[in-house]
């Protein structure tokens, strides 16, 4: 192989033949009203007096980040917990600047998933949540995503979904609009993968993730 031809070759950028998920327009608006939500969080901070700032500290802590190291040292900021509060509290539908409150541990909670029906263009996937939850003080907060059977995780693609009802109820439920546009397949059997987060309907805080997975059936 002549010299030239090699550097040529080498050079030559590639091209990512594999197949990449298109989001329908809805989709592209509802991460745009996501990222909507983050900036108007990351300003509330911003407006906060100092000192009020620095009363998020000391209850930041005591809790453990979302994403890694999972070593139970690593602890999370006063901003993010804020921030983190902030986003609990605009998926309950009362987004409001949070006020400073200590971090409670969750309870323990177990999710299953019951199976799913659809209606028209939207699909509900029901979940059956164990917990002790006497006053419903707690809801589930679903990061779904749907694909083929047996297909593996794609994290990217997970999206949030707030389950209606609370453990006090027979099953919790989720909803996903368009279905078939959020999935990019139209099929009688789905691969689900669920995350599944509690979140306070007190503090806005969020629990770490337990993660379901399963293939339903329309």
């Amino acid at each position: 192989m002549p010299l030239t031809w090699r550097l040529t070759r080498a050079l030559r950028p590639r091209v990512d033949s594999r197949k990449r998920r298109s989001w329908g327009l809805s989709w592209k608006r509802f991460s745009l009203r996501a990222l909507a939500v983050h900036l108007r969080a990351l300003a509330a901070w911003r407006g906060l007096p100092h000192e009020v700032q620095l009363q998020w500290e000391p209850f930041a802590t005591v809790v453990e980040p979302h994403r890694p190291p999972f070593d139970h040292l690593a602890r999370i900021s006063g901003n993010n917990l804020f921030i983190s509060a902030y986003h609990g509290f605009a998926t309950l539908g009362r987004e409001h600047t949070p006020s400073p409150v200590a971090f409670e541990k969750f309870p323990t909670f177990i999710v299953s998933i019951l199976g799913t029906y659809a209606v028209g263009e939207d699909l509900y996937i029901r979940f059956k949540l164990d917990m002790e939850d006497s006053v419903g003080r707690y809801r589930l907060l679903t990061k779904i995503t749907l694909g083929k059977p047996g297909k593996g995780l794609d994290t990217g693609a997970l999206r949030n979904f707030l389950a209606e009802g609370t453990a006090l109820d027979d099953e919790v439920v989720s909803c996903i609009p368009n279905y078939k546009s959020f999935s990019g397949i139209d099929l009688q059997e789905y691969q689900v993968y669920a995350r599944c987060i509690l979140l306070d309907t007190v503090t806005g805080y969020r629990s770490q993730y337990l993660q379901v997975s399963g293939v339903v059936s329309l």
